[in-house]
């Protein structure tokens, strides 16, 4: 199974960027982002279950709408409204457990990183 994460970059706070990720190999129930901010440990962002039953943290809720293609084997990240403690580097991951876990310990793959930097 490999995860490739796409869409990282520099932008302005208010700003907007969307974040893709493809997996290879299998399908999987729960599809999710999670993000890591420099000093800080990796922390649970938004995911997706097949049936489309997305899970949002507080943090994101009204500003991150996360989105799969069951097709494709992709996941979607679009965020708007961005701010400054949004930078991080998101990685993509998965896991077939049934319901949305918020805990990284539960997700069996990630992808690489992508950093997303947002300038205030």
């Amino acid at each position: 199974v490999q995860l490739q994460a796409s869409g990282g970059g520099l932008v302005q706070t208010g700003g907007s960027l969307r974040l893709s990720c493809v997996a290879s190999g299998r399908t999987f129930n729960v599809m999710g982002w999670f993000r890591q901010a420099p000093g800080k440990e990796r922390e649970f962002v938004a995911a997706i279950t097949r049936n489309i039953n997305p899970v949002y943290a507080d943090s994101v809720k009204g500003r991150f709408t996360i989105s799969r293609d069951n097709t494709k084997n992709t996941v979607d990240l679009q965020m708007n409204t961005l701010k400054p403690e949004d930078t991080a580097v998101y990685y993509c991951a998965v896991t077939s457990t049934a319901l949305i876990m918020r805990s990284q310990r539960f997700y069996d793959y990630w992808g690489q990183g992508t950093l997303v930097t947002v300038s205030s």
